[in-house]
């Protein structure tokens, strides 16, 4: 009977021994499933920390944007006014001085004095349209050019190229490199 009593000691000790071992084993596991989760739930923080970070930026970044876009609205029409006039104060004189010579005409009925006068009022706006970088785009007797002319009309003439400019109806004129307007002239088509 003690054998027995020691079988069952032992038997107690060992389920003792087990049961601890397994308590031990679910406490870690428990610890792992835990320190698993906190991972998770650190990767996850982290992910929505950066998440709100970039969203933050892209919003700052965007204001910007917009700022910047109003601000340099703001500026283009301010130098266009500016440029506008810049370029309407040079032909104010130009004005004047046709009223000027209006004013002559209706008093005096020289014809030569009243004509010399408007050649120096179309050299004076020849001199602005110069300070402006603003040219006449040669025409008269050049190869026809679709980029620079305008042909409105077809001509024969038996003396000239074809593809020439015989006549000019509007003289064109560009500003630096770019055409204002194109000459609109008559191209020679001998057929």
């Amino acid at each position: 009977m003690q054998q027995e009593d020691i079988k069952d000691t032992t038997t107690e000790e060992t389920s003792a021994n087990e049961q601890e071992v397994r308590e031990e084993a679910a406490a870690e596991e428990t610890v792992a499933e835990e320190q698993a989760e906190a991972k998770e739930e650190a990767v996850v923080d982290e992910k929505d920390e950066k998440i709100t970070e970039l969203n933050n930026r892209l919003m700052r970044l965007q204001a910007d944007f917009d700022n910047f876009r109003r601000r340099t609205q703001g500026e283009k029409e301010q130098l266009s006014g500016f440029v506008t006039a810049g370029v309407v104060g040079k032909f104010l004189k130009v004005l004047d001085n046709f009223e000027r010579a209006e004013a002559s005409a209706e008093k005096t009925a020289d014809l030569e004095s009243l004509l010399t006068g408007m050649k120096q009022i179309r050299r004076q706006f020849e001199e602005v349209f110069k300070e402006l970088g603003v040219e006449e785009i040669v025409a008269q007797d050049a190869k026809f050019d679709p980029n620079l002319h305008e042909a409105v009309m077809r001509g024969q003439n038996p003396d000239m190229e074809d593809e020439t400019i015989d006549m000019v109806f509007e003289k064109g004129y560009k500003l630096h490199d770019r055409v204002i307007r194109h000459s609109k002239v008559r191209v020679i088509s001998n057929e």
